[in-house]
């Protein structure tokens, strides 16, 4: 999907197989996902045998690894994003669980969502712009920054009536980088 807040490129090594999959047991930038899961699964048994999905944040390497540096920190708990319908992809529901990567592709967190809310674009709420934790957290810097990705990244462009899924999230989970 097209959003600023996910991208479909799962990292260079195919993290988890190609972003959309899920429950691949590949390897992730060089690192065994079947283990890490293993990892999450003994520090959290109520986790499901097959890893989700895995995805990284924005459309480039470096907002992947500045959005989940804000999610590290716990200034972000909460995303935006659009084009879940021309992309086929189901939308996110309360307790969907996904993996997500850093900018060259390593697992980093697992999310669990807890709240969805879709309205248009000149809806969305300014606790739900600060939750998201870019820029000066304000709703205008959320307008602007979402507008010009939209503009620039999305298949169907930007317009102020679009409809936004709003996500608010918590980690469950959090592994340290891992090098080959």
């Amino acid at each position: 999907m097209t959003a600023p807040d996910r991208r479909e490129d799962a990292g260079p090594a195919g993290a988890a197989g190609p972003a959309g999959s899920s429950g691949s047991a590949g390897a992730a930038g060089g690192v065994d996902l079947a283990d890490l899961w293993a990892e999450a699964r003994a520090e959290h048994p109520a986790l499901p045998a097959e890893p989700p999905e895995a995805w990284a944040f924005g459309a480039t390497p470096e907002q992947a690894d500045d959005l989940l540096t804000l999610v590290l920190e716990g200034t972000k708990t909460a995303s935006a994003a659009e084009d879940y319908e021309s992309d086929g992809e189901p939308l996110p529901v309360v307790g969907d669980l996904s993996i997500v990567l850093d900018g060259s592709g390593l697992p980093r967190a697992v999310l669990e969502v807890s709240e969805i809310e879709i309205v248009p674009f000149g809806e969305v709420t300014a606790e739900h712009a600060r939750a998201e934790g870019e820029g000066d957290r304000s709703l205008a810097a959320w307008r602007r920054i979402h507008e010009q990705f939209w503009t620039e990244h999305s298949a169907r462009g930007f317009s102020p009536d679009m409809p936004v899924v709003c996500e608010r999230f918590r980690v469950l989970h959090v592994w340290s980088p891992r090098r080959p």
